[in-house]
Order: C-alpha cells, then sequence, then structure tokens
C-alpha cells in the first residue's frame, strides 16, 4: 500500500511501483511544490542540507522561493532553487564531493542534477543570438527566445576515462596503467581520462587522450558505463572504458603539464591512495582488478 499526501503525491520510503523507485530526472508535471516534497538549496557549487545531514523539505524554506522542478525521488517530486547562505534557515551549504562520500547513490545522483539544473538556469538567462531574456519551455529542462526562437536545452559534457591493462611479466597478474595529476587531488593514483571534442567518438577520444597524455596506443576498447560527476563541473557525464595496449612492452610518458606520473601496477598489488569508493573511477579500477588477476 502506498501512503500519499493529500494532493496525491507518493510519500518517500513507501511502496511505490518498481517503475517509480529510485531517481528518476524530469521537468515536472505542472504541480506546483508541496510543503512535503523534497528542497535542494544551490548556492555556487554547494547544496544546504540540514543538521541532520539530510535535504530539508520545500516547507522548511522561505515561501517566496522560486522552485524549479528536478525530478521525483522513490515518487516524491524533488526541487532546486538558486539561493545565498544569507537567504536559508538554519543548515550547513555542503559541496557534491562531501555529500557523494556519504549519501546513497540515488541522492548523490538527485544532488548532482540539482547544481547542473540550478546553474545551467543561473548561467542561461539570456538569448545569445538577440540578447533577449530566455523563457523556459513547458515541461522540459530548456528554454527559448521570444524573440528569436532560438531553442536552448540544457547540455551535458561528455568525458571519458579507461583502465588500460597489458598482460603481467612471465605469466604474473596482468598490470594496470595508473597516474597522477599535476592539479587536483594529486596525491591519488587515478585514470586516464579527458573530454570528448565535437565530431568525436567516445571510442575515439579515448584512443586520443590516451595517446596525448601517456603516449600510448590501444588494442581493443570497450565500453563499461557512466556516471554524472558534478565534481569536475555540473553538467558532466563520465563515460568509462576497458582497454588494452597495443604494445604490452610499451612505457608510458607524460608531459608533466596535466600528468605528474604514470605507472604500471599488478592488479594484486594497486597502490593505496585510489579515487573515492563512490566514483565511477574506483568502480572500474575494482572491475578491472577483480576480472583480470
Amino acid at each position: 500500500m502506498t501512503d500519499a499526501s493529500p494532493d496525491g503525491r507518493e510519500q518517500i520510503g513507501t511502496a511505490a511501483g518498481s517503475e517509480r523507485r529510485g531517481f528518476l530526472p524530469g521537468a515536472g508535471g505542472g504541480l506546483p511544490p508541496a510543503p512535503t516534497d523534497l528542497a535542494l538549496p544551490v548556492a555556487g557549487r554547494k547544496l544546504l542540507t540540514g543538521a541532520d545531514g539530510r535535504f530539508p523539505r520545500v516547507g522548511d524554506l522561505p515561501a517566496a522561493t522560486a522552485w524549479v522542478p528536478l525530478g521525483t525521488l522513490d515518487g516524491v517530486p524533488a526541487w532546486g532553487a538558486g539561493l545565498t547562505p544569507t537567504d536559508e534557515p538554519t543548515g550547513r551549504w555542503r559541496s557534491w564531493r562531501a555529500l557523494a562520500a556519504e549519501l546513497p547513490e540515488p541522492l548523490a545522483t538527485l544532488a548532482g542534477r540539482a547544481l547542473a539544473v540550478v546553474t545551467w538556469r543561473r548561467t542561461h538567462r539570456w538569448c545569445g543570438a538577440c540578447r533577449a531574456e530566455l523563457a523556459d519551455v513547458p515541461g522540459e529542462t530548456a528554454r527559448r527566445c521570444p524573440d528569436c526562437d532560438l531553442y536552448v536545452p540544457m547540455r551535458l559534457s561528455a568525458a571519458v576515462l579507461t583502465a588500460i591493462t597489458r598482460p603481467g611479466p612471465a605469466g604474473g597478474p596482468d598490470e594496470l596503467l595508473l597516474v597522477r595529476h599535476t592539479y587536483g587531488p594529486t596525491e591519488l593514483w587515478a585514470l586516464v581520462a579527458g573530454f570528448v571534442e565535437a565530431g568525436e567518438s567516445l571510442e575515439a577520444a579515448v584512443r586520443r587522450e590516451v595517446g596525448e597524455e601517456v603516449g600510448l596506443a590501444l588494442d581493443t576498447v570497450r565500453y563499461f558505463g557512466s556516471q554524472p560527476w558534478a565534481m569536475s563541473g555540473p553538467n558532466v557525464l563520465l563515460a568509462g572504458f576497458t582497454a588494452t595496449v597495443a604494445n604490452p612492452a610499451a612505457e608510458p610518458v607524460v608531459d608533466e603539464k596535466e600528468l605528474a606520473q604514470a605507472r604500471w601496477f599488478p592488479l594484486d598489488a594497486l597502490p593505496a591512495e585510489l579515487p573515492p569508493a563512490y566514483s565511477i573511477s574506483r568502480w572500474l579500477i575494482d572491475a578491472t582488478a577483480a576480472t583480470r588477476r
């Protein structure tokens, strides 16, 4: 049985239909926010949580807040809003990285969408062709110019990352290529990654980035999975791949601009300084280690 509020909305944690479980992005169904709906206020690149670490409800925020639909979580509508740190009631402003390290996956994804939608609306208010103020397109995460009819959807920035392996020496375990960057969390051993260029397929981007960053040619390239990744920007979608080197004897060469180091590690002796467990980079590393030993 499903519990419902007076307006018929399903409540979090109830027996909603399986097709409504988890987070489903959407642009709203025409209903206004209800006080019990989830609220995800955004200020810059941080989100507001209560003292208990949970997201507030719409009724906890000022009545004049301009809410935008994000989708539903277990059937419960979720709304985002752009605020400043002085606008909110008692709570904590936290980065997506901090939240993703603690929250279950659906909530982390919802938080990333809130950042993406609110940031996009803030940075896409005016028409880039005729300078008129853009208007929302009902039922879509998009805007349209009332003067020149320019259509402005919310676009994603695609990036790729690759778990590259080669056979281990003397019949030993396969080896995985890991790199350290000159920026960001420089202490971590991570995977080769980079943004996709216009006119480029995901697989072509994998081969180009690997060639540019470590000077290696690849043999097979296989798709692994994807993850919205708010830490690199509010609209980034990471696509993960596995690959094998074309020449197992080849050694990586870095230019020391983006990468500081690149090393082959046996899959049974990976370093401790790996990406966080909530990242697709770590999922790729763990999956490779589990299947290629």
